[in-house]
Order: structure tokens, then sequence, then C-alpha cells
């Protein structure tokens, strides 16, 4: 199979040019004329073609002229006129011949078209010469005789059709001849001799300029439709050469009638070898391909393991049926992509998706799912099953202490002690911080999930040795029973955070079960719903800004806003209390448009090369009058809505995300900047990165402090920026502590950093004193 044979669905788009268009590419769809050199080939081909013809009716009408002439002229005259006739033919068809023969590319000069239509001008008067001679001389030419001869030297100019002045010529010379030879006659000739005579001549010319627009147009079609095939092997020789895949060709018995050598250096094997195997079975004999191919239907997609040298290889096959003019079929042609280093990146991804990168344990997402599979087993068995919630107790002052490298530390021992002493009882997770989960699938047993708990404490309890430093922390445990306490995932977990709570209230190291009394927890949350209630509005809520620092440049390019809530009574508390709380009561809309409107009006103030980024809860998103929010905050604080951008954590993608999905849309199409933020700690949600949603990817701090020490934390970082590039997302990393963070983060292709190192959590006021400033006197880079 030629390459070029292939089809394009889109060839009018194609970006090759030609040297002979000189006016534009033949291959545009609004083109609608071969080159000129082009059509000067074809009609000087198809005159050669006809020389012949051409030659021989002339020299056998100049015959029958002479023949009839015979009684009354002079023999000499008549044979030599016989003979010039004959001679100017075939010198004819002779230079035609010979012009016509020129090598691919070449074109035949523009002269060589006014030669032809002189030779046929010529050719004509030599012609007459003999009929008009006779009558001037006494030998007048018999009217019906001469008539007939004249309809059939026009009809001889046929050819000459493809070069219309030519062919004019032709008919009106031959034309005029006969009639001045018949006037001329002695005998009278009956006006309606002229008149047929004239009009043979005058619909010839008609039938030549008709035939020569149907001739051009054809020539027109052809020549484009030969740059569209000329275009598409280009690309497609292209598409080979440079690596992007393959093309195959089988025959009804799908069997290799084309391969590009490519597959071959895939298989370990020569082209020749492989033309006339099975296409199924040099593939390894994979039943779907041989399916689709019977079912003689197009295919997309079709991925397949390829067992090879070098180890298996991904495949990625489209074909599309090929049918005869007759309509019968006779195989496929299509095209292969080798997505080996795809395939593992995807995989790498889903499996960091389902996966806490720094204690190697499932993610809060994964978690979820192991519980849930553990109700589907207890609903069926009958035998119930436990939810296991993990709080380190004391573990915020050793990241406040020791900072966030011995913490990181501390948490992968945890983590290995707390799979050690489960064991096969049940699955570890990490739900996030210094949460864990552990899912228990038989727990018809209270009292062995008691024990569980207890040595999982003692084990915790024991003393962490870190770089020489001991550390200890303790461990709470709240626990469900499904599907005795929740019939679902989201009431057992909650179900197990009320008995955690519970479990924390009475103090370090405390196992408790979920019981009906535990609403006493919830009864303090509706009281901390009052205050929080009371709070919006006044000075208790108020807005803290972290620097974003430009990697490239070391720069202040922009804050995040963080609500903090400062308690009359209680003091400062965390927004991993009130935030859930607001979001439960409904309050999140009003505190959040509070936010938003804030953070907006505190932008002003700002350069206008200064960002500002807004946390935006899950549940804001699935209310369609957010954009609305968003928009009337930035006309009332006059900043153009690039300078805004908003944060969303992945956990949007677990309920309503087309609801989420339409609202991010509606934002960005404000000009609104869409990030998210900790990727890959919690749901997954790599299939919505190309929704076109997303501007910003936020690598979250535990991938940037982990990648100091570990080559494959390193690895799925690459992979990340490979992916958010590939998206064309700006790349945040966050958690950034040290200069060696910083350049690490930075040559690992990160554009933003964020972090400790550039300062904590700012009031509005200091940000003023930082806004485009440099961070060389930290001694970064």
């Amino acid at each position: 199979m030629n390459p070029k044979s292939l089809p394009s669905q889109d060839t009018e788009s194609l970006p090759y040019r030609r040297e002979a268009d000189v006016v534009s590419p033949a291959h545009r769809i609004e083109e609608r004329h071969a080159p000129a050199g082009q059509v000067r080939n074809a009609q000087i081909a198809i005159l050669a073609r006809f020389s012949h013809y051409t030659a021989i009716t002339s020299t056998i009408c100049a015959a029958l002229m002479a023949f009839m002439m015979w009684p009354s002229m002079s023999p000499v005259v008549l044979v030599g006129w016989l003979a010039a006739v004959a001679s100017a033919s075939y010198a004819s068809s002779r230079w035609l011949a010979r012009t016509s023969l020129v090598r691919t590319g070449d074109s035949i000069p523009e002269s060589a078209i006014w030669i032809a239509t002189a030779d046929a001008g010529l050719r004509a008067v030599l012609w007459v010469a003999l009929p008009i001679g006779a009558s001037l001389t006494g030998y007048p030419v018999s009217a019906e005789l001469g008539g007939a001869l004249a309809a059939a030297m026009i009809v001889t100019g046929v050819a000459l059709a493809v070069i219309p002045f030519a062919a004019s010529i032709w008919s009106v010379v031959i034309a005029s001849g006969f009639l001045i030879a018949i006037a001329l006659g002695a005998e009278p000739v009956a006006p309606v001799t002229f008149m047929v005579i004239a009009f043979v001549a005058t619909v010839a010319m008609m039938g030549f300029l008709l035939l020569a627009d149907q001739w051009r147009a054809q020539v027109d079609r052809a020549a484009v439709l030969a740059a569209k095939r000329a275009d598409i092997g280009l690309l497609l020789k292209e598409y080979e050469d440079r690596g992007a895949g393959w093309l195959w060709q089988v025959d009804a018995q799908h069997c290799l009638t084309y391969v590009s050598p490519r597959l071959g250096e895939l298989l370990g094997q020569g082209t020749y070898a492989l033309i006339g195997q099975s296409l199924p079975l040099a593939l390894g004999g994979r039943g779907k391909l041989g399916e689709v191919l019977v079912a003689r239907d197009r295919f997309t997609r079709l991925e397949m393991e390829v067992a090879t040298d070098a180890g298996t290889r991904w495949i990625s096959l489209a074909g599309s049926p090929t049918y005869g003019d007759d309509g019968a079929f006779e195989g496929f042609r299509g095209v292969g992509l080798d997505i080996t280093e795809n395939k593992n990146s995807h995989e790498r991804l889903q499996y960091l998706a389902n996966l806490d990168v720094l204690t190697s344990l499932p993610n809060r997402s994964r978690v979820r799912k192991l519980l849930d599979a553990a109700l589907v087993e207890s609903r069926t068995s009958g035998v119930p099953c436990a939810i296991l919630f993990l709080d380190l107790d004391g573990f915020k002052p050793v990241n406040d202490t020791f900072g966030h490298p011995k913490g990181d530390a501390v948490l992968k021992t945890v983590a290995k002690r707390l799979s050690d002493a489960v064991g096969a009882q049940g699955h570890v997770g990490r739900i996030g911080g210094d949460e864990f989960g552990v899912i228990v699938n038989d727990a018809q047993s209270r009292l062995r999930v008691e024990e569980l708990a207890r040595r999982l404490i003692g084990a915790i309890g024991d003393p962490y040795l870190i770089d020489n430093t001991q550390i200890r922390v303790g461990l709470s445990i709240g626990a469900a029973f499904g599907p005795i306490d929740g019939e679902t995932v989201d009431d057992l977990i909650r179900k197990a955070d009320l008995a955690l709570y519970h479990a924390k209230a009475q103090g370090r190291g405390t196992y408790c079960a979920f019981n009906p009394e535990m609403q006493n927890q919830a009864e303090e949350r509706v009281r901390l719903e009052g205050d929080l209630r009371q709070a919006i509005g006044t000075a208790q809520l108020q807005l803290a800004y972290q620097p974003l620092v430009c990697a490239r440049t070391q720069r202040v390019t922009g804050f995040e806003a963080l609500l903090r809530w400062k308690h009359p009574v209680r003091g400062p508390i965390s927004p991993a209390v009130f935030i859930p709380i607001a979001e439960e009561s409904g309050l999140i809309a009003e505190i959040g448009e509070w936010v938003m409107r804030k953070a907006c009006d505190d932008a002003s103030s700002w350069p206008e090369d200064v960002s500002v980024s807004v946390n935006v809860s899950p549940l804001q998103l699935i209310v369609p009058a957010l954009p609305n929010a968003v928009s009337d905050a930035l006309a009332k604080a006059r900043i153009q809505a690039n300078r805004l951008e908003i944060e969303v954590t992945e956990s949007v993608f677990m309920a309503n995300a087309g609801n989420a999905v339409d609202v991010l849309k509606r934002l960005r199409g404000l000009g609104v900047g869409i990030a998210l933020d900790d990727f890959g700690t919690g749901y997954s949600s790599l299939g919505y990165l190309n929704k076109a949603v997303f501007h910003k990817l936020k690598i979250d701090g535990s991938f940037v402090r982990e990648a100091g020490e570990r080559a494959e934390t390193v690895s799925i970082i690459k992979a990340i920026v490979m992916l958010a590039n590939s998206f064309r997302l700006t790349i945040t990393a966050e958690g950034v502590e040290t200069a060696d963070d910083f350049n690490r983060m930075r040559d690992l292709g990160c554009h933003q950093l964020q972090g400790y190192l550039f300062g904590r959590p700012l009031p509005f006021e200091k940000t003023l004193e930082i806004v485009g400033t440099r961070w060389d006197h930290r001694q970064v880079g």
C-alpha cells in the first residue's frame, strides 16, 4: 500500500504548497483552477494523442478531393498538394509527440500553444488552397461534395477543442475556404448550400467550445484532487517519519499488505517478514482485534498489550474498512500508536489518586471505597463491619517544635506501626493530616475490635527516635459499626467521627465506640454554629494573606486569602473546625460572600499585577448564584477579573460534580482563574482536568517535603508537572519551607511557590509592605 492512497477527513486544510501554484495552493477548498503549466501539458498531450487521427483523416479527405478533381486538374498539382497535406500532417504529429514528452514537474512553455495554434491555421489554409485555386483557374468544386468534405474536415479538428482559439481558426478557415471555392464556381449555387456549410461550422465551433469548457473543468478537478492527494501523502509520510505512529493495511483475510517500518521495529521483525502475516497473529493473537476486524466496522482507540523483545508494550489501533468500486469488501486500513509511556503515566497517576504519597497507605478516597465494599459484604453475610477513626494526640506541637520534615517522619512511622498492628484483620488508610482510618471487615466481636484499638494505641504510644530526637505522640480512636450504626459510608464516617470527638474529649489514648449519648457532641457543634452565626459581620472574622512567589523572578505575585475566627471566649478556632460547621449549617454561602468581597476590596490596594486567591467550599460551587456574587465583588472593588483566583479542592468532584463543573465554567467565563488545590491528597479528579476549567494545579506540601528524601516522590511530581503542562496549567508548589525546597520545585518545573519560607499568613496591612519585593535576602536560588 502506498501511504499516499490513504484518505483524509480534512484535506482542505493541509498546509502544503506546490511550486507550480503561483497564485494560491490548489488544495484550498476555494481553489477551482489547475495551474497554467499543468493545463498546457494536458492540452499538448491530447493533441499528441489525436494527432494520428487528425493526420490520417486530413490525408483521406485530401485524397478524396484530389480524386474528385483528377479529371479537371493537372495530376502533378494534385499529387503535389496531396503530398504537402500529408507531409504537414506528419510533421505536426511528430512535433506534438516530441513536445508532449516532459519530465514530471516540468511545464510546457506557453509558446508551444501558439505554435500549435499556428500549425492548425497553416494546415487549414494549405487544405483549402486547392479548392480555392481550382475555382480560380476554372475548375469549380462541386457544392455537394465540397460541402461534405468541409463538414468532415471541420469535425477532424475536434482535438483542437482543448485550445478554443485554434479550434475556431481551423473551423473558420475550412468553412470560409470551401464557401469561397463554391462561390467562385461557374455554376450557380443555391443560398441554402452556403447556409448549411456556415451552420455546420457554427454548430461545430459551439460544440468545440462546450467541449473545451467541460474538459477544462475536468482538468481543474483532477488537478485539485491530485494536489490534495499529494498533500495527504506528504503529511502521512511526515507522520511516519516523525515517529508519531505507523500505518497499516490488511486484505479481506486480515493479512498485512502494507505496514510502516516502525511497527517492524517495535515487534523486532523486518517489514518484509510482516507482509502477508495475519495482523491479529502478528500482534500476539488478541481476540478483540480479530472481533472488530470480523465486524467490518470502523474502530478507534483499540488498546492492546504486545509482547516485544524490549518487554510488554501498549499500542492503540484505529482502522476503517475499505471497499472496491463494486462494493466488495477489500480489507482495512488504519493507523497505530505506541502508547506505553502514556499508559504508564496514566496508571501511575491513577495509583497516585488512591495512594497517600507520604505514608504509601490508601488515601481518603480509597478508604471510602474499602468501607463501601465492607458495608456491601456485611449486608450480604450478616457479619458487621467497623470503621475506626484514628487521630494522633499531640502531633501539632511536633510540627510546630521540630518542623514538618520530622513531623512527616513521624507520620510514616505511625503508618508502618498501624499496618503491622492491624495485619490481616483490616485495612489501614490515611484520611488526611494526622488522621488515619482502619476498616475491619469482620467486626462480629466488639471485644476483638476494642482489643485491636488498644493494641493500636499502645503501638503508637511508643516513643519515636527521629534524627536522634525522641518524640512522643498518642492516639485517640472512635469507632462505628455498620450497618448497625449507619447504612451508608457517610453515615458511618459521621458516627465514627462523633465517637472520635468523644474519645478526644475524654483525654489522650482513649477508644470510644459510637452510642446515642454522643449526640451531646452534636449539641456542642450547634452551640458553635450559633456563635459563628453571631460572628458574621463582626471583627471576629478576619482574613490573613500568605504570599505566592514567582519561581523565576522570586517576586511576590499574589496572596492566598485565609479565613480566621477569633472567638471572644475560646480564642482562635481552626478553620478545620468552623468551616465544616458553616457548611452543615448553610452559613458557608454568607461567609463566602463576605470573604470574596473583603479579599477583592483588599486586592484593590495592591499593584495591578498582584492577584488574590480565595478558597471556595464545595457547597458554594453547587449554588448557581455564586458567579453573580463574584462578579458583584469584582465590580465593587473595581479590579480586573484575572486578578482573582478561585481555589477548590478535589472533594468538589465527589458529589454534585456536574453542577460544580458548570459553576466553575461560568466563573471561568468571567475571566476568573480556577486553581485545583492539594492535588493528589484527596479524591480522584483526573477525569476533570480535561474539562477546560482549571488554569492552575497546586501540588500539596507533603509532596514538596517528601521530594527531598524519596526519588519516587520526585518521579510522581514530574508526572504531575507533565500532566499539568499537557493541559497548559500553571503549577504552584505549596509547603515550601527551605531553600532546598525552593530550588527543587523550581527545577522540577513549578511556576509559583508558597510556604513558610516566604512568611506566615499576614494581616492585610503587612501585605502592603512586601508586594513586589524579591526574596534574594533569603538566599534562595
